[in-house]
């Protein structure tokens, strides 16, 4: 049986940074149909890097690091955490992933993946527009990259839409946070949290072919 699994998230939280490899792992099951579906989290959120909030983070970073073994690097520390008065904004983030979902559709997981390691292992700002579009240049998605650049209304629209649809899902499932997945086959529509994509694909795929 073929399941549709809606992958709720936003590029700059920690958590889903740390449900990474398991989501790169799921986006290749034949018999999952995976949508990424970003919900703007910490899209112009008006929220700007300080102490007190880089120490918060970093805790939580820590956290996730024993948790998953991703790496949080002690350049992610020094130059994204450390930055105090840098914006904390996923909008290029996000725009960037529409843009990719455009013209690449078939690249935007790996894409996140790019923007997530992009932060937290070589330290990069991804709120910057400049620092995103280098990146998809970089990996050969010129295409996506001149739409970010431009930002037409044709992107932001469909920018728009996909976080109102992610954001409309979060609320019809009752959803606290993300990351979390939504998951529709013959048997309906459910929610499964976070703390699933913290283990194993054969655990993830377990819970989402469960009743």
């Amino acid at each position: 049986m073929r399941s549709t699994v809606t992958y709720l998230f936003d590029p700059l939280c920690g958590w889903c940074y740390g449900a990474s490899p398991v989501i790169q792992q799921l986006g290749q099951q034949a018999s999952i149909q995976l949508e990424l579906a970003p919900t703007g989290l910490f899209a112009d959120a008006g929220r700007s890097m300080d102490a007190a909030f880089a120490d918060y983070a970093w805790s939580n970073d820590l956290r996730i690091a024993k948790l998953t073994g991703q790496r949080f690097t002690e350049a992610y520390r020094d130059n994204v955490l450390g930055r105090h008065g840098s914006r904390f904004d996923s909008s290029a983030a996000t725009l960037a992933l529409t843009a990719v979902s455009l013209s690449e559709p078939l690249r935007e997981l790996e894409t996140l993946k790019v923007l997530q390691e992009a932060r937290y292992v070589q330290g990069l700002d991804t709120c910057a527009v400049s620092v995103v579009e280098t990146l998809l240049r970089d990996r050969g998605l010129a295409a996506a990259a001149d739409r970010l650049a431009s930002a037409d209304d044709e992107l932001l629209a469909a920018n728009a839409a996909r976080i109102r649809k992610a954001q409309g899902m979060m609320q019809s499932f009752g959803a606290q946070g993300v990351p979390a997945l939504a998951v529709s086959d013959d048997r309906g529509r459910r929610l499964l949290s976070g703390n699933v994509l913290m283990g194993s694909l054969d655990s993830l795929l377990g819970h989402i072919a469960a009743v």
